[in-house]
């Protein structure tokens, strides 16, 4: 069966690499990008243009939803992510976007119809942390839980490589950290997020993913779209 996918953070490097492996996907028929300006045009790739900050920006993305639902069954991904940046904001203007402008996605999303949401969030993400993005990034999950979709899938990735706001040195530490607050290449994430669409679209309840679970959910999705492969149910 097909599905849609709409998008945001999708300009950012782990959307991008999750854009790029869900148009891999054979039933995957469209990606609605959400984003504030517009961006060069590509296959299968709707783009919507939206201000993010304007006080109905969650009714705006309900009415999308409703729209891109009428097409067929889709799913919500966010993809936000300030990353290095992060030291460079102050808390307020942390949560204005991770809170703020996702949990607002959220909720348009929720209440255009969507049931299934993929949501990017950190490592050791807590709302209680004494961390200052840790503690956003639980803000965040904590937001986005209580819209209430059937199916919400939380992605804590350790130290991401192959991105361009991580260093190498970074990297190279991450090797010798194990677990959760490793390494995870950027495009396993962005396949894991692809594969939790493509393959646990009927499933119910939160689960939360951090790297050896999203490792194994990309390496599921890549058996499926082998040659010889039944399609993805």
């Amino acid at each position: 069966m097909s599905f849609a996918v709409i998008l945001l953070g999708g300009t950012g490097q782990v959307g991008g690499a999750a854009v790029t492996e869900l148009l891999a996907i054979p039933e995957c028929r469209e990606v609605v990008m959400v984003t504030r300006k517009p961006i060069a045009a590509r296959a299968r790739v709707n783009n919507v243009v939206l201000d993010t900050g304007a006080p109905d920006f969650a009714a705006r993305i309900a009415a999308l939803a409703r729209d891109v639902l009428s097409q067929g069954p889709a799913s919500a991904v966010s993809c936000v992510g300030v990353g290095s940046g992060s030291m460079r904001w102050s808390e307020e203007e942390l949560r204005r976007l991770e809170v703020g402008v996702v949990g607002a996605f959220a909720r348009g999303c929720r209440d255009g119809g969507t049931a299934q949401f993929c949501l990017l969030s950190a490592a050791g993400s807590s709302a209680r942390s004494r961390f200052r993005y840790v503690r956003v990034m639980g803000m965040k999950e904590d937001t986005v839980r209580a819209v209430g979709f059937k199916r919400l899938a939380i992605f804590r990735p350790g130290i991401i490589v192959g991105n361009a706001h991580t260093p190498a040195w970074v990297g190279w530490l991450g090797k010798l950290v194990p677990g959760r607050y490793g390494n995870i290449d950027q495009q396993i994430l962005g396949r894991s997020i692809a594969a939790e669409i493509a393959l646990c679209s009927e499933d119910a309840g939160e689960v939360v993913r951090e790297n050896a679970a999203m490792k194994k959910l990309a390496t599921r999705l890549a058996a499926h779209s082998m040659p010889g492969t039944s399609p993805i149910q």
